[in-house]
């Protein structure tokens, strides 16, 4: 606390909203960095819990789901040219995935906030990890084939059988680290806004 804060007295006081002087004794309620007379906090309050609830209303899932699929398919190409250019697969590219996903779903969907969003921005960005895992693996495979003189052939869509076998093979502890770091972010980016109770 300054020194010119601690000479002013109670009385001296004025509510942040209003500009009121607060005298000694009357109700007000200090946060962090300000003090908001009674009848201002509250107003405050409603105004910001109206606002979050509006979040969550009207939620535009059609747009958040082609949100959440582009963002899905940014995520992918970074993270498989990130190893096509360096050929090195640095999991941790991943996490772009989740973050693109959630961002593409609140933006789409008219920065709308939702639990449903929020399931919506999850399962795509599993997809599309798992898709870019294969991605990430094929390239090393083909490579692989090709230094050994050896012709292949993988397809960018592979059938159920492939594509597991495809993501089996580079599996590791690692990836599921990566895999609940892109869940978390698309679970968290989406979420809906939240107040502490009303003091």
């Amino acid at each position: 606390m300054s020194e010119s804060e601690s000479t002013i007295s109670p009385s001296d006081v004025r509510c942040a909203e209003c500009g009121g002087l607060l005298a000694a004794g009357q109700d007000r309620v200090a946060t962090d960095d300000r003090v908001f007379c009674r009848p201002c906090y509250d107003n405050l309050s409603i105004q910001l819990h109206q606002v979050i609830e509006t979040q969550t209303r009207d939620v535009n899932y059609a747009g958040g789901l082609l949100g959440a699929l582009l963002g899905g398919v940014i995520g992918v190409l970074i993270w498989w040219g990130f190893t096509v250019a360096t050929s090195v697969a640095f999991g941790l590219v991943a996490v772009v995935i989740g973050v693109a996903v959630a961002k593409g779903a609140v933006l789409l969907s008219g920065n709308k906030r939702s639990q449903g969003l929020q399931i919506l921005s999850v399962v795509v960005s599993a997809v599309a990890y798992f898709y870019a895992s294969y991605l990430v693996n094929r390239t090393f495979i083909l490579r692989a084939f090709a230094e050994e003189g050896q012709a292949a052939a993988l397809p960018f869509v592979p059938g159920p059988g492939l594509f597991f076998e495809a993501i089996r093979a580079g599996f590791g502890l690692f990836d599921v680290v990566f895999l609940a770091i892109v869940l978390y972010q698309a679970w968290r980016i989406p979420a809906p806004l939240s107040l502490p109770p009303r003091a």
